[in-house]
């Protein structure tokens, strides 16, 4: 259950008025505002934690172990962060309420036990019946496989083969590792160099996990057989590839190996220069140390103890308070300061705050200092383009994005900068570099342009579900309202290419795929804000249709939820309990879409209204004391994945309410002359 802490006890009432007076929007608006700025940051950036699940806690129990390292303190505490977020069935789940995922529950249960939890205990004995309910360890994915192999855990030679010898085919041959997502790269490359070098550090018996075998480890290793239904298949054609590539290991025939180490190296250190880590994401960052390490880079090395202290800067220390009386330690995945600082001076800007404000100029030139200078892996496939744009993290050179690069510019767009010119001159290279990074098809990925391939996902060691990075609504959505802040309009071929993805890609319901937020409602709402910016007329049929939707899918509360569970089942979507966030997007579509006057519009209004705290915030979690967590409407990988922003539940909703309050005056200026 959601924990509503209203600024009044008072209930909606039954009869009567639903819509909120203009005077208590405006009170809303005010402290909203206030609330905001208070979380800027002396240097004027903003930065919200990012929550996740258990993982992150798991495989740094995992690394300092296999590198006999870590403060012991710290480790302790951060099992005991891991250990409260366990089910009462004995696994871990990918996000709050979600069911068992058997990767992550056998990852936690390895780590407790290298932390010296016996298999009696009673978490970790319903743990294990679960595991062996669902499959055994066998039923893991490549990494989590990879991981356990370091330890002695799993045989190297059942694992999907990851060959370093990927890094030497050339950009023009079809299989190379720039058609794959930037962030798969990131992790794969330090995994290859793993996967060649195998590393094994032996591990007393009893904290091993010969027990999570369905029918004993020596029966349960098996390699992943060939479809026999399907002989001719890209499946079948990759794992016998991989099966030659375990063969050519066993009897090292390698004639490229040494080159190859040699150029993975060269790829990882280059992208760990101007950076918070290789790829500023915690797997990359954590795949790296271990490579280093396997590359022979001493624990006194330079690189190894940059690698490192980057990699600790994730973690966060909670001292013990009364509804959490023992302290524990947790790792975020990586940071956020570009992305909530655009979105929370778009949302200051849009909520009236002068744009002479110097906080926000403060904030802009944060922003500002802050452009891709350099060329990145995205050079790649848009060679002859000057660098430009911006990156989600506090450093992260290589891997600039098209979503952070559009919400920035909407956010310079709110701001009149002393350096009126120069920001003038960024925001042209970062338009220019985005209409560079559009696809045939005329939508946006994130990091990569046509990353489409789809045949990869049928290599062995995809099994993570993010080997790609293909064009998505959401951010095409949010290029478009940004194109229109700059003055582009549909009689830009670009710009209507752009729009024809986005109609192509509507769901029969009329809802739109949510690619990087909690999910039809964040995709949605994107859309219908993106085509309402650049003219697109709110009674085209595919507009009323999404707005339908929207309208059809609120909660009797007068709010609206997702949850993650709609990746798996889409026939779910737009079904969870209400929070902050997901309401404030549900009601910024439908305004979008040009419904303003509706008793579901009201209604939401009157949601965020009634729950938004006396200090101007809203709370967007579930459970108490230790069985608190943040409810996930974010997105990393669908299905594998997710993200609590804890500044969504912030921005959005002061967003949504300043969108109401225009509407309203604009409403009732049109009463007033038509009187």
């Amino acid at each position: 259950m959601i924990q509503d802490q209203p600024k009044t006890p008072t209930a909606v009432p039954r009869f009567g008025r639903i819509d909120a007076d203009l005077a208590d929007v405006e009170s809303a608006i005010a402290g909203a505002r206030d609330c905001l700025f208070s979380l800027q940051h002396p240097d004027g950036y903003w930065c919200g934690e990012l929550e996740a699940d258990s993982m992150l806690e798991a495989d740094y129990i995992f690394l300092h172990t296999l590198l006999e390292s870590g403060d012991p303190g710290r480790l302790k505490r951060a099992c005991a962060e891991m250990m409260r977020y366990q089910n009462e069935d004995g696994s871990w789940s990918i996000y709050p309420g979600g069911p068992g995922n058997i990767s992550l529950s056998v990852k936690c249960y390895s780590a407790a036990k290298l932390m010296g939890i016996g298999p009696h205990d009673l978490r970790l004995a319903k743990c294990r019946a679960w595991v062996l309910a669902h499959g055994g360890v066998t039923a893991c994915n490549t990494f989590t496989k990879m991981y356990l192999c370091a330890l002695g855990e799993y045989d190297y030679d059942a694992v999907p083969a990851i060959p370093p010898e990927i890094v030497l085919f050339p950009n023009w041959f079809y299989f190379n590792i720039y058609e794959i997502s930037a962030w798969s790269r990131s992790i794969l490359v330090p995994l290859a160099i793993m996967y060649a070098k195998k590393p094994y550090k032996k591990i007393p018996p009893e904290q091993g996990i010969d027990e999570l075998f369905v029918g004993g480890r020596a029966n349960s290793i098996l390699r992943v057989r060939i479809d026999r239904k399907h002989l001719i298949s890209w499946r079948n054609f990759f794992l016998i590839l991989d099966r030659l590539m375990h063969w050519s290991e066993a009897v090292h025939l390698r004639p490229l190996r040494t080159l190859a180490m040699k150029r993975a190296e060269k790829w990882m250190l280059e992208r760990l220069e101007m950076t918070d880590g290789l790829g500023a994401i915690y797997p990359a960052m954590l795949n790296a140390i271990i490579a280093l390490r396997c590359l022979g880079y001493s624990e006194d090395d330079p690189q190894v103890i940059r690698a490192r202290d980057e990699f600790e800067k994730l973690g966060i220390e909670q001292p013990a308070t009364p509804e959490m009386p023992e302290p524990t330690f947790r790792m975020t995945p990586c940071m956020s300061p570009v992305w909530d600082t655009a979105q929370a001076v778009y949302t200051l800007g849009e909520a009236g705050v002068p744009r002479t404000d110097p906080r926000m100029i403060k904030a802009v030139d944060w922003m500002l200092a802050k452009e891709v200078r350099h060329k990145g892996d995205w050079a790649v496939k848009v060679p002859k383009t000057e660098p430009g744009g911006w990156y989600f993290e506090f450093n992260n050179e290589f891997y600039p994005d098209t979503d952070d690069t559009a919400q920035v510019l909407l956010a310079l767009s709110k701001v009149d900068n002393p350096r009126e010119r120069y920001q003038h001159q960024v925001a042209q290279r970062a338009i220019a570099w985005e209409f560079a990074m559009q696809c045939r098809n005329g939508g946006w990925g994130s990091f990569d342009r046509d990353n489409t391939k789809m045949i990869f996902q049928y290599i062995p060691f995809a099994d993570h579900n993010a080997m790609l990075d293909p064009p998505s609504v959401d951010i095409t959505g949010r290029m478009l309202e940004m194109l229109a802040v700059y003055g582009f309009t549909r009689a830009d071929k670009r710009v209507e290419l752009a729009i024809k993805f986005i109609f192509s890609a509507q769901e029969p319901d009329g809802s739109w795929f949510g690619r990087w937020g909690v999910n039809y409602l964040y995709g949605t709402f994107l859309v219908l804000r993106g085509l309402d910016a650049i003219g697109v007329d709110h009674l085209e049929p595919q507009i009323q249709q999404a707005a339908e939707w929207i309208r059809m899918v609120q909660n009797p509360d007068g709010g609206w939820g997702e949850t993650c569970g709609t990746y798996d089942d889409p026939d779910t979507r737009g079904i969870g309990p209400s929070t902050p966030s997901q309401t404030a997007w549900a009601m910024l579509g439908l305004l979008a879409a040009g419904d303003d006057r509706s008793d579901s519009v009201a209604k939401g209004v009157r949601w965020l209204l009634e729950r938004q705290h006396a200090d101007g915030s809203w709370e967007e979690s579930m459970g108490e004391g230790p069985t608190r967590q943040a409810i996930i409407t974010g997105t990393g990988f669908p299905k594998v994945f997710y993200l609590a922003y804890t500044m969504y539940r912030q921005y959005f909703p002061l967003m949504a309410l300043t969108a109401y309050k225009r509407a309203m005056e604009r409403n009732n200026q049109l009463a007033a002359g038509s009187r």
